[in-house]
Order: structure tokens, then C-alpha cells, then sequence
């Protein structure tokens, strides 16, 4: 059998089209741009803008209407920046989604790759095993054992056995057995594409992250709402009805109530997860990222994610070499030229081909029937015209040994002796005819695959974090054992899976390494563990994982040798199914978190001060009936000033503190589940220094007029506020971690001042400022630092009583 050809496969893909369901063109920038306007406050805004543009005109239109036109681009600015966020956070989420893409064996050229699913075309064969989604709609070429789940065509949930010849549909899972498919309709001509209407109205959900930080927007606006409603009063009050009072407060309500923030978050999240992804883990849900940076128990598998899965034969030995060798080449289903199969049939292989020819022992010794390997019972037969050959777990095999009691005992003895020194050992038997007791002893395979060298550092750094690692494997006790002490998980005692259920709850958590574990076993440890209030990671890899895997806080499944089910059903896939980048994820998920308090900390300790700044300082204006030029309440802040804060401070600072490198996270304990999104010290750091710089600006507005003039207090009140809000960014990135420095930081801050500097100097009049000299421009600079260096004393304190 060849397949197709690379040039033939080539033309097909370009008749046919790719083999994936149509996606949603992607939305407009210009729909994006007007969605950063569907906000209650912003309708109120332009609503305000329109009466102060109509008192304008009606008043004879007298100049330009600065304040309009300025608030107006201010608007404008901030929309864009608001879409240009969303685009980023889609592209990165759209490359997360390509790396996750599932990958098919397809003969191509005579030989079987891996390749993506997108590019099968009608004709192509598939090699498919128990796990697998079958990509395309085919028929069966081969068909071993082959049970198929049709349910999400027909909703039926008993799988289906089917054979050769049998039509197999996209999106059905092949449940147990392996087969060879002759793929015959791709994309939207597949069954899957009959229902991709369905599909395609899929939402993406909000987080749990984002969905708390919503509801505390939308608490923090209903006090905001109330502030502004009785500034407005107290205008009314003081000057009758005045456009310029509602301007300004709500421009208060606009920049106080933190509408950016969840634009904001979810980029943090995308950028976050595309680290990640270059650490080799692949998120498939946000919402594993708050939960990653809670985990307090790794339960991972040892073959290939803390071992190399280099399984190499070391040696054989038994009565009948010759034979063993024979019942490594016929009971296998891996395939040496191409690479594909399971990675221990692989190694078994290679060890025979050293000593006989595998193609030659295969063609004349073609398949009759056979029992596909499954973790319900732990073996597989392969029948020939020679009889059955039999591999599998040495205590499921010996026992159907034609020996007596004695010698079943002793050679078990010996298989447990192979495996206390780290080897896996394999049983190998055979059998006259189509058989599976009375068999013939053919010899033990003893296989070892090494622990990865950088794992037992990764345990080290995991444990010191404050989280458990436990070890569940299907592998022989004494072998999880050794792996176990070598890796430096610290376990004395092992719990094999058929004693499992004569253990409580309370005695599996204390046990460190699972041995012998049924996938239903998987489910009840992860259950025992929530139970008792730890927050699970969980890897899994084969299609009896993924009820294990779903349960999981974190399911973690293998990108390399994982079931596409498995993967399915994960939160986070392993691109190197290696568990130091599971360490790499919780470290890189606690970073983000740790980023995202950050700025929700800076942006509510800026927002605070404008809030106490403009109330209290409308309030002393009011009762000492303090006036500006045009014979109107002095307002601390005008409208235009407000915005303008908030554009230049809430935007490009905010943004780059997600991208903050946090390297002690680590080195700290989990965070507790169900944490409030802002803990005590977060808040107390949010008071302290938002009124801090609040009071700093109200003595800048209380002392400076003696000096210079009520205009050019407030003009520097406003300059204050920008640029201390800028030097707090600082001062909110510090907590119990020291972070790295952040190049984008010091960009943001810089940019920021250098725009402050040329609204104060060269355009001073659209945001209703006057000139200053430079000795005031010296004072407020002092200020600001003064300003900064105080909230840094906080800092320190309110960290250090949080400890």
C-alpha cells in the first residue's frame, strides 16, 4: 500500500479544500471600534457632549468648542486603543488554537507521517487507534477489534463494533482497537460539516476570573454613579443648571468606573497563555489559568511525563529466546520504518530487529484474529497459523501459565525482583491455536526508560512552592517505586489498584505513588482529593483518562502520545508530555494572576485619588465659592482633563504590568481557591495610597492659588495627578516577589510623561490649562516623586504586616 503522493495529495487539497469546518470571519475594526462606545456612561457622555455642542451653537458659536471637540478625540483615542487590545488578545488565542490543532498518521509516498488533520483530502489512508476522533468521513480498510462511539452523530450512547468495508464518520471516537481508513469526504461534505452549523454557535465563556471582576466593576460603578449624581445635585445647587457640571461628572463616572479592565484582563490572559505556549503548554481554556496558579497536588503519570518514554530492551530472559523474540514482532501494532506506535512496541521492535528480519516474520505470519491490549485486562493476543503469541503484565500472564503453582510463584518472585531494580518488565507467552489460558512461558523483556534528567529538579522547585506530587501509573509497584525515590518524590509505600478499594478516603491521601491504577481508580483519587480541599492537576493520556481528566481542577493531557479524546477534554496540553512544563505552567500561571492584581491594585489606587480629589474639592469650591475666569464653580478637574488622565494612565501602564516577569512565584505557597480578587493587603495598599496622592493633590489646589492663581493651581493639580498616577504603576508591581525589571514599563511611563509634558507646554488651552513656569512645573514634578516614594513606604509596609 503507498497512498498518495506528495504532488497528487497536494492537488486534491486544493480542489477539495482544507479538512476543517468553516470558522467565523473574524469582526471588523470598525465594528470593534463602535463596540468600545456600548457602554451606559459613554451614551451619557456623548449625550452631555451633544448638549454643550447645541448651548454652543445656540449661543451664536462663538470660536471653537474646545472642550467638545478635545473630549471627543479623547474618546476616540481611548476606542482605539480599547479595539487594538481585543485584536491582539484574538490573534493570540487564534495562534493558541493552531498549536492545538490534532495531527493524524496518513500514508503519504509509501510511508505513514504526522501530519494535521486540516490537510487530509479524499483518498488518503489513516491510521487510527483506541483513543483517536476519526477525522474524516471513510471506510474501513482494516478493522481490529474496532469499537466506534457514534454519539455525537446519533445520540446514541452504546458504541457501535464495526469492520471492514464499514463506513466510519468525522467526529466519532474510536473506542477501542486500531484500523487502517480510506478517507473519502473532508470538511463540510463529512458528517461533521452536515452539522457545523450547530458548531459554529458555540460562545466562548467568560472566565471565572472575569466574571468576578465584572461584578466587581459593576459594584465599584453603582457607588461611582451615586458620587456623580450628587456632584451634579450639588452644581445644580450651587449655579442653577449648567452642561459644563454634567460634563464633569460624568467624566468622573467614565474614568473612575473601571470599564477597560476587562479588555484589559483578557489580553493579559492571551499574552500569558502565548508564553506558555512557547514553554510547550498549550492552554484550551482560560479558565485553567486562574485555577493553575491554586493547585496544591500534581497527580501525574511516570511513563513519559516524568521519564524519557525511551522505552530500550535491556535484555530478554526465559526458556525460549528465540520464541520471545517472534511474540515481540507478531503481538505489536507498531510500525518501525515510519516511527508510529506506541513508544514500548517501538522499543520492542528495534531490540528484535537486531536479531531476525521484522518484515519477513510479519509477512509470513499474517494475522487471523486477535484481542487488542486494554487496561481492563492488562494484555494482548495476536493468533497466527503458528498459534497465539501473548504479551502483557507479568501478574496477569503467569497466572495462565500451563505450570504448576510453584513455578507461577517463583517466576512472579523473579518478575518482582526485575522490577525492584527499575526495570518494566513484560511477560511473553504462547499458545497452541486461538487461545488465552493453558499457555507456554516464552520469557521476561526487561525494559528500562530513564527518568528525564530535568524533572527531579522541577519536583524540588514544585514541592518548595507548597505542592504535592503523587504518582499514579499503570506500570509494576517495585518499578513506581524506584522511578519514584530516583525523581525524589518521597514515598515509602505504594498502593497497587486492585487493594484501592478496601482504602478510605482519608488513607489515599496519604499515599505518594499509585501502581497497578484502572482509569475508574484515577477518578476516586482525584474525587478523594478535592474532597479533602486540594486543588488537583491531573495528566492522562488514553481514552479511559478522560473522565479523570474532566473532573481534575487542571486536566493536563499529552500532545505527543495523547488520545485526541484525552486532549479534548483537557485544560492545558503537553506539546513535550514532559511534567517539568507542567511546573513551567503553574509557574507561569501564578504570574499572570500575580500580573493581573497588579494593575486591578494601580488602576483602583489612581482611580480612587481623581474620585477624592474631584468630590472633596467640588465640595470646598461649593462652600468657599471659589469661581474661575468665565464666573463658574471651580471645578478641580475639568471634564477634558479627567479623560485625558485616564487615557494616558489606565492604557499603555496598565498593559505592560501584565507583562511583569515574576521569578519567585515559585517560592511562595498556592493561592487558596476561592481567594478574594483583592486580599487584605491589596486593599489596604489601595486606600493608603490613593489617599495619599488625593491629599497631596487637594494641598496643591488649597495653598498654591496664593501663589500663582486659581487657574494655574488647578492646571497643576491636573499635571500632578497625570504624573503621579504614571510613577504609580511602580510603586503597585511590588508585593512579597521582586520582579524583574520591565523594559515596557519604563517605555509606558516614559511615553506617558513625555505627552503630559507636551499637553502642559504646547497645547495647554484644549485641555483648558494655562501655561506654567518652570518652577511650578519643578514643584509638581517633586510631587509626583514625593508622591511615589511615599506609596513605595506603604508599599513596604503593607506587604510586610500582610505576611
Amino acid at each position: 500500500m503507498q497512498g498518495l503522493s506528495s504532488e497528487e495529495a497536494r492537488r486534491r487539497l486544493e480542489e477539495y479544500g482544507p479538512n476543517a469546518l468553516p470558522e467565523k470571519p473574524p469582526e471588523p475594526l470598525w465594528r470593534k471600534l463602535l463596540r468600545q462606545f456600548q457602554s451606559p456612561l459613554i451614551y451619557i457622555l456623548l449625550f452631555a457632549l451633544g448638549v454643550d455642542f447645541s448651548l454652543w451653537l445656540h449661543e451664536g458659536a462663538q470660536g471653537l468648542p474646545v472642550e467638545s471637540l478635545a473630549i471627543l478625540a479623547i474618546l476616540l483615542l481611548n476606542a482605539g486603543l480599547g479595539a487594538l487590545q481585543e485584536k491582539r488578545s484574538e490573534e493570540a488565542l487564534r495562534r493558541l488554537k493552531a498549536l492545538a490543532e490534532p495531527m493524524v498518521w496518513v500514508l503519504r509516498d509509501g510511508h505513514f507521517r504526522r501530519l494535521p488533520s486540516r490537510e487530509l483530502v479524499p483518498g488518503d489512508v489513516v491510521r487510527l487507534e483506541a483513543g483517536d476522533r476519526i477525522p474524516a468521513d471513510g471506510h474501513l480498510l482494516e478493522a481490529s477489534g474496532v469499537l466506534l462511539d457514534e454519539s455525537v452523530l446519533t445520540g446514541e450512547s452504546v458504541p457501535v463494533e464495526k469492520g471492514v468495508g464499514e463506513e466510519a464518520f468525522a467526529g466519532t471516537l474510536l473506542v477501542r482497537g486500531r484500523a487502517l481508513l480510506e478517507v473519502r469526504r473532508t470538511g463540510l461534505r463529512s458528517a461533521m460539516g452536515r452539522i457545523a452549523g450547530l458548531l459554529a454557535e458555540m460562545e466562548e465563556e467568560a472566565t471565572p476570573l472575569e466574571r468576578r471582576l465584572q461584578a466587581f466593576g459593576h459594584r465599584v460603578a453603582r457607588w461611582v454613579l451615586l458620587l456623580a449624581l450628587a456632584l451634579v445635585a450639588l452644581g445644580f445647587l450651587v449655579e442653577g443648571f449648567s452642561a459644563k457640571v454634567v460634563l464633569f461628572a460624568v467624566a468622573l463616572g467614565v474614568a473612575a468606573v473601571p470599564e477597560g479592565l476587562p479588555a484589559i484582563l483578557t489580553l493579559a490572559l492571551a499574552l500569558g497563555v502565548e508564553r506558555m505556549a512557547r514553554r510547550k503548554a498549550v492552554v484550551r481554556r482560560l479558565a485553567a489559568v486562574e485555577a493553575l496558579g491554586s493547585v496544591t497536588v500534581i497527580a501525574t503519570d511516570k511513563t513519559g511525563t516524568l521519564t524519557e518514554n525511551r522505552m530500550e530492551v535491556q535484555e530478554v530472559v526465559g526458556p525460549d529466546p528465540e520464541g520471545a523474540l517472534w511474540a515481540m514482532v507478531l503481538c505489536n501494532d507498531a510500525d518501525l520504518a515510519t516511527g508510529a506506535g506506541d513508544p514500548l512496541e517501538l522499543g520492542l521492535l528495534r531490540y528484535a530487529a537486531q536479531h531476525l528480519d521484522v518484515e519477513a516474520v510479519r509477512r509470513e505470519n499474517p494475522r487471523l484474529s486477535e484481542r487488542p491490549f486494554d487496561s481492563g485486562w492488562k494484555f494482548m493476543r495476536v493468533t497466527t497459523p503458528k498459534g497465539s503469541y501473548l504479551k502483557g503484565a507479568p501478574e496477569v500472564l503467569i497466572p495462565r501459565l500451563d505450570l504448576p503453582e510453584g513455578e507461577k510463584a517463583r517466576l512472579l518472585e523473579e518478575a518482582e525482583g526485575h522490577a525492584r531494580q527499575g526495570y518494566r518488565v513484560l511477560a511473553l507467552a504462547f499458545g497452541q491455536g486461538e487461545r488465552e489460558e493453558g499457555l507456554a512461558f516464552l520469557g521476561f523483556v526487561l525494559l528500562l526508560d530513564p527518568p528525564r534528567p530535568e524533572v527531579p529538579e522541577a519536583v524540588r522547585r514544585v514541592q518548595e512552592a507548597g505542592v504535592r506530587v503523587v504518582m499514579i501509573t499503570g506500570d509494576h509497584p517495585a518499578t513506581a517505586l524506584a522511578v519514584a525515590r530516583r525523581v525524589g518524590i518521597p514515598a515509602e509505600t505504594v498502593a497497587v489498584g486492585e487493594d484501592l478499594a478496601d482504602l478510605s478516603d482519608e488513607e489515599l491521601l496519604e499515599v505518594d505513588v499509585f501502581a497497578r491504577v484502572r482509569p475508574e481508580d484515577k477518578l476516586r483519587i482525584v474525587e478523594a482529593l478535592q474532597k479533602a480541599g486540594e486543588v488537583v492537576a491531573m495528566t492522562g493520556d488514553g481514552v479511559n483518562d478522560a473522565p479523570a481528566l474532566k473532573r481534575a481542577d487542571v486536566g493536563v493531557a499529552m500532545g505527543q502520545r495523547g488520545s485526541d479524546v484525552s486532549r479534548e477534554v483537557a485544560d492545558l496540553v503537553l506539546m513535550d508530555d514532559n511534567f517539568a512544563t507542567i511546573v513551567a505552567a503553574i509557574e507561569e500561571g501564578r504570574s499572570i494572576y500575580e500580573n493581573i492584581q497588579k494593575f486591578i491594585r494601580f488602576l483602583f489606587s489612581t482611580n480612587l485619588s481623581e474620585v477624592l480629589v474631584v468630590a472633596l474639592g467640588m465640595v470646598f469650591a461649593a462652600l468657599l465659592d471659589l469661581r474661575d475666569a468665565s464666573g463658574h464653580l471651580l471645578l478641580p478637574l475639568t471634564a477634558v482633563q479627567i479623560l485625558w488622565i485616564n487615557l494616558v494612565t489606565d492604557g499603555l501602564p496598565a498593559l505592560a504590568l501584565a507583562l511583569d516577569q515574576n521569578p519567585g512565584v515559585l517560592k511562595r505557597p498556592p493561592r487558596p481557591k476561592e481567594s478574594p480578587l483583592l486580599d487584605p493587603p491589596s486593599l489596604r495598599f489601595i486606600l493608603l495610597t490613593g489617599a495619599l496622592k488625593g491629599g497631596i493633590a487637594l494641598l496643591i489646589l488649597g495653598f498654591l492659588p496664593g501663589g500663582v492663581g486659581l487657574e494655574a493651581a488647578r492646571s497643576a493639580t491636573f499635571h500632578f495627578m497625570a504624573m503621579g498616577q504614571l510613577f504609580f504603576a511602580y510603586a503597585a508591581r511590588h508585593t512579597h516577589l521582586v520582579p524583574l525589571p520591565n523594559a515596557y514599563l519604563h517605555g509606558a511611563v516614559a511615553l506617558g510623561l513625555l505627552a503630559q509634558l507636551l499637553v502642559g507646554v504646547f497645547l495647554p488651552q484644549p485641555f483648558e490649562a494655562v501655561p506654567l513656569p518652570p518652577g511650578v512645573w519643578g514643584l509638581v514634578l517633586g510631587l509626583a516623586l514625593l508622591a511615589w516614594l511615599l506609596a513605595e513606604a506603604v508599599d513596604r509596609i503593607v506587604w510586610r504586616r500582610g505576611r
